[in-house]
């Protein structure tokens, strides 16, 4: 990760906790790297479902990735305002210019009016038996959404609105940026 810089284009790939690939989206560009996390863009990019589908996002999304945080944020600049999707997953890794997770299914959406919602349960208590979750990944993955909904309560800096407008016309600046070099 060293040598990552602010512009560059990478892929998304989530896993799950078998191993077998989740989800992929073909644009995640660097647009901060922080102590913490690195922050990311994109737009109406492609996304592959593990079972074949495809299909484009609707809106623009800043994301962020944490080195050792189990969760990453999304959030969602639709037209009635933004919206957050938060994964509770591992930290990531960057291998072949992808950026890499697993996604253990529990996730928090926060919306607009300020509430929020933690969602997929069920599907989370599903896998949770089917894959063998040990006790301390239980453990690991409940106080990361605990400590997720703290960041959130507490106004943490990723759930600023005014930062991920910066964010996002960053990524709008280094579009244009790549765009005028291609002429």
């Amino acid at each position: 990760m060293n040598n990552l810089r602010i512009g560059d284009k990478l892929e998304i790939q989530c896993y799950k906790h078998n191993g077998k690939i989740h989800r992929a989206w073909d644009e995640a560009v660097v647009l901060d790297i922080k102590d913490e996390y690195i922050v990311f863009g994109n737009k109406k990019t492609l996304v592959t479902e593990a079972e074949g589908g495809v299909w484009k996002t609707k809106e623009p999304a800043i994301l962020y990735f944490f080195y050792k945080k189990w969760f990453n944020v999304i959030s969602q600049l639709k037209k009635d305002g933004i919206y957050y999707y938060c994964n509770i997953a591992t930290p990531f890794i960057i291998e072949d210019n992808t950026i890499k997770y697993i996604d253990y299914d529990l996730d928090l959406r926060v919306f607009p009016s300020k509430e929020y919602k933690i969602l997929d349960r069920l599907e989370y208590k599903y896998h949770k038996k089917i894959m063998n979750y040990s006790d301390e990944l239980d453990f690991v993955i409940k106080s990361s959404l605990d400590e997720l909904i703290k960041k959130y309560k507490n106004n943490d800096e990723i759930f600023n609105e005014d930062n991920n407008i910066e964010y996002y016309k960053k990524y709008e600046e280094l579009k244009n940026e790549k765009n005028d070099s291609n002429l």
